[in-house]
């Protein structure tokens, strides 16, 4: 799937690389040692290592080959940091126009492949978005979407961990860290006074990054994060973006990913589908 949409993939992948940076590097420095936190600037993009979270998910490189080409060099560079921080796999989230074409050597030498499912890059400028998202909200009466004071900020982080699977310990000061932190934008859908679903905004340059999107199970099919994609398009184009840029989980067969279908009907179009690709140790014996 692509689309001819004018985003740069350099814009769309690097918006997100700040976002996940940002996230981690939010927490309280109890909680990165505790973690083990690290982050390597290298080739335009960032490699993140989380190596004492038991998920893996936070330990990712991102927003690669925009600068300067994906090489084997500088994915040794990357690996190598890695392994200094005491890791032995980590996932390499590279856009499909950075991959050079003698790609499948470079896997095969440092050992890396395919993993999981591919993720969907999707972007829209936020005339369209704006109007088309805020068509599609329908939040079923009795809820509504606030911004997150600081007060609520470790309710709304641990929520959002929590309905993705997450380890709330040390995690939930990722996102307590970053309510309130210049850049970021946090929302909540509320029932009365209950929070039933989170979302968060990272505004970088021209573009909003529409970061975590977590609605408790008992809560949904109530429009909860078709409104929290319409309230931060409106606070993405507030803040003076030109563009807002998502991931999300492709379809295989059989499958349906809600959070892709709220997605395009809030005025978003896929960019492209991006492989996740993991680097795992060899071992040898």
């Amino acid at each position: 799937m692509t689309s001819s949409i004018s985003i740069s993939p350099a814009l769309a992948e690097q918006a997100e690389a700040e976002a996940y940076a940002d996230f981690e590097a939010a927490a309280s420095d109890a909680a990165k040692a505790a973690l083990g936190t690290r982050q390597l600037r290298v080739g335009g993009g960032v490699a993140l290592a989380v190596p004492n979270d038991p998920s893996g998910f936070w330990s990712k490189t991102l927003g690669l080959g925009f600068t300067e080409p994906v090489t084997a060099g500088l994915l040794e560079r990357v690996i190598e940091f890695y392994r200094d921080c005491g890791m032995s796999a980590a996932t390499l989230q590279l856009a499909p126009p950075v991959l050079p074409v003698d790609w499948a050597d470079i896997r095969a030498k440092l050992n890396i492949s395919v993993s999981g499912s591919a993720w969907v890059k999707l972007a829209g400028d936020l005339g369209t978005v704006t109007a088309a998202s805020r068509a599609a909200a329908r939040l079923d009466d009795g809820l509504r979407v606030a911004p997150v004071p600081a007060a609520r900020a470790r309710e709304w982080a641990e929520l959002t961990l929590r309905v993705f699977g997450f380890p709330v310990e040390h995690q939930v000061e990722m996102g307590a860290g970053c309510v309130g932190r210049p850049g970021w934008q946090a929302f909540a859908v509320l029932d009365g006074d209950e929070m039933i679903a989170t979302a968060g905004l990272f505004i970088t340059r021209s573009a909003g990054h529409l970061f975590g999107a977590a609605t408790l199970p008992a809560a949904r099919r109530q429009g909860a994060q078709s409104a929290l994609i319409a309230a931060r398009a409106a606070a993405a184009r507030e803040a003076g973006c030109s563009w807002l840029v998502g991931e999300t989980f492709a379809e295989g067969p059989g499958q349906h990913n809600p959070s892709l279908h709220n997605l395009l009907r809030a005025g978003l179009s896929v960019c492209y589908e991006r492989p996740n690709w993991r680097w795992r140790e060899r071992h040898h014996g």
